[in-house]
């Protein structure tokens, strides 16, 4: 299959990368990053979760966030929602694009939210249903493609099952993601191999953690499979819980330094990226951890 000539860049840095910070962040510092990254040419942003504030207190205030951005035409705002109570509070807020969160670790999934694999299949159910009912677009994530911090290697036959399981319930897109960065190129495509018979791959999406810097060679390996959407954070934002000190999300402006080498449209802007990534990480107290925010 041959490389695909666009690609849809998700970021996640307002959500699953600042929801790891331990530093309280204020509302307007939220907006602005959000506000930043629409002005970039992004077409999906992830603006926040609805999520229990006692697990993740960063999320508490997505409400507001989302009161406070300006939604430019053409961008998408999704939001994390775990539960019907979470995706009340996303009716409230006016969302048009959630997403649910299952795992391909039974183990993860025990730990993380506190249910089985299949519990957490029948939790979405009626998430998706309310969803659907209000013509708003469902993303589904799968953890732990490639390797679990409790189970170590994920057989692929395994993220197929709950990939498609997500997709027959109505997400319209699957994002794969390796949450601890074990992956490497023969794992990517005997994963995506396993998935790709189950889902077409426009359904497909990448997340990849660069924790032993293999997160851009693994992207590489997904486009060569036809894969044309990648989940990334500005300026890396977010660590690894699982590994003390590890970079977590690949950066966005590395991701699209790489994409744009290769002749593949994205629609953004990459010096605007850049600065953004600097500006966030300014606003935390240190250096970003992509490679492009530290070249000067």
């Amino acid at each position: 299959m041959t490389i695909p000539k666009k690609v849809k860049i998700v970021e996640v840095g307002p959500r699953d990368g600042l929801q790891n910070e331990k530093q309280s962040i204020d509302v307007a510092t939220k907006v602005e990053l959000i506000d930043r990254l629409s002005a970039s040419g992004l077409p999906v942003i992830e603006a926040g979760a609805f999520v229990s504030p006692k697990w993740v207190p960063q999320m508490a205030d997505t409400d507001k966030v989302l009161a406070g951005i300006k939604r430019y035409k053409g961008v998408s705002y999704p939001v994390l929602v775990p539960n019907v109570k979470g995706m009340e509070m996303a009716l409230k807020a006016g969302v048009r694009e959630i997403a649910v969160f299952g795992a391909a670790s039974e183990t993860f999934s025990q730990k993380n939210i506190n249910c089985s694999i299949a519990e957490s299949l029948d939790r979405f159910a009626p998430v998706i249903k309310t969803a659907k009912d209000n013509n708003i677009k469902v993303r589904g994530y799968v953890s732990c493609v490639m390797g679990c911090p409790y189970e170590g290697d994920i057989a692929p036959e395994k993220v197929a099952e709950v990939s498609k399981g997500l997709f027959d319930m109505g997400c319209y897109e699957i994002s794969l993601g390796d949450t601890i960065g074990v992956g490497t190129v023969p794992k990517t495509k005997a994963m995506l191999d396993a998935v790709k018979p189950h889902i077409p791959v426009e359904h497909l999406a990448v997340h990849f953690h660069d924790t032993y810097g293999q997160a851009l060679v693994n992207i590489y390996a997904a486009l060569e499979r036809g894969v044309s959407v990648i989940d990334s954070s500005v300026g890396g934002l977010g660590g690894c819980p699982y590994a003390k000190g590890a970079s977590g999300n690949v950066a966005t402006e590395d991701v699209i330094y790489m994409l744009h080498g290769l002749g593949i449209e994205t629609g953004c802007d990459l010096g605007g990226l850049t600065d953004t990534a600097r500006w966030i990480f300014q606003q935390l107290g240190r250096k970003p951890q992509s490679k492009l925010a530290n070249t000067g």
